[in-house]
């Protein structure tokens, strides 16, 4: 599609400063852009990288708008720049005659995230795939691909599917989009403190902004690059390609086809027939698969095992501290 000068201007402008922050993390507020006409593409289907190390948390892939239309940003392990603090997904919405990009946080609670199910662990609402406690983070290894002989800090806690599809839309409301709203627990959540995406999650956006392999145009919907072990590595060993998706209507696929997807993307877009999100908070209970969302924080922890790990379990505060300042197997 062709945007007027103008609009490509402020466009390009918003690309860049939403996405660097400050040297030293600053609180944010979600940040809204320019909006497009055009919806992006469905969401690629890949396998996820192993985890390379303690601490990294999973960062979705994502659609990104540029002067060459939509790019794929491929998924990658992130450290948090904070402990206690959870990755929000940014997502596209529309409203106001075009599609706007909502962008991603860090904050204590996992957020909305207009209802998209990136997968490993993000559903659609809350997160299924870790929670920090006593100060660590524990990996759910039901849907994250964590090498437990390296990682020690894990729990198991499998997420049951009750549906026959699985949606790929990548954006929320317009034709086709995902129709979820926020719950009144996630609109409390985009009142918390919040941090902008660190600097490393600002420099993997603009390299893949400035690799044309990863234009939409070019890839059609199957980039090369669908995720990589950390931010930047375009490159090299553990770096994942889409795979090529018999896609039916609206970016929707059949149960049958879900044999390379992890069992956090084979779940819909309802948190039905799921365990309840896991936290931020350092705390920990248990429950049974099946359960909804606990209804008082869209992840607050919920598990049908506990973490294991060769430390005690340290004695779990309710909230973290406050702060100084995309799929697989």
């Amino acid at each position: 599609m062709r945007v007027t000068k103008p609009i490509f201007i402020l466009l390009v402008a918003f690309v860049a400063g939403v996405m660097v922050p400050a040297p030293a993390p600053a609180q944010v507020s979600v940040g809204i852009g320019i909006g497009i006409h055009v919806g992006p593409p469905a969401l690629p289907v890949y396998a996820q990288p192993v985890c390379p190390g303690v601490g990294y948390l999973w960062t979705p892939g994502y659609w990104a708008y540029g002067p060459d239309g939509y790019f794929w940003v491929p998924g990658t392990w992130v450290l948090a720049p904070t402990p206690g603090y959870l990755w929000t997904p940014g997502y596209w919405g529309w409203g106001g005659g075009g599609y706007f990009w909502h962008a991603g946080y860090w904050g204590p609670h996992v957020g909305f995230y207009g209802g998209i199910n990136y997968g490993f662990g993000y559903v659609g609402t809350g997160f299924y795939g870790g929670q920090w406690i006593g100060g660590s983070y524990h990996y759910n290894t039901a849907v994250t691909n964590v090498n437990t002989t390296v990682v020690n800090n894990t729990y198991n806690t499998t997420l049951v599917n009750n549906t026959t599809t699985v949606n790929r839309t990548s954006y929320n409301g317009g034709t086709g989009g995902v129709t979820a709203q926020p719950t009144a627990a996630e609109q409390a959540t985009a009142n918390e403190p919040h941090l902008a995406p660190t600097a490393v999650q600002a420099q993997h956006q603009q390299a893949a902004g400035t690799n044309r392999a990863m234009l939409a145009s070019e890839n059609h919907g199957t980039p090369a690059v669908a995720a990589t072990p950390k931010p930047g590595a375009f490159s090299g060993p553990g770096v994942v390609a889409a795979h090529p998706v018999a896609a039916t209507a609206n970016g929707t696929k059949t149960a049958a086809m879900q044999n390379d997807r992890p069992p956090s993307a084979r779940t819909s877009n309802s948190t039905s027939g799921t365990t309840a999100p896991n936290a931020s908070s350092n705390s920990t209970t248990s429950t049974t698969p099946g359960n909804t969302a606990n209804t008082s924080h869209p992840n607050t922890s919920k598990t049908n095992s506990h973490p294991k790990n060769s430390n005690p379990k340290p004695k779990a505060p309710s909230h973290p501290a406050e702060p100084h300042g995309g799929r697989g197997r």
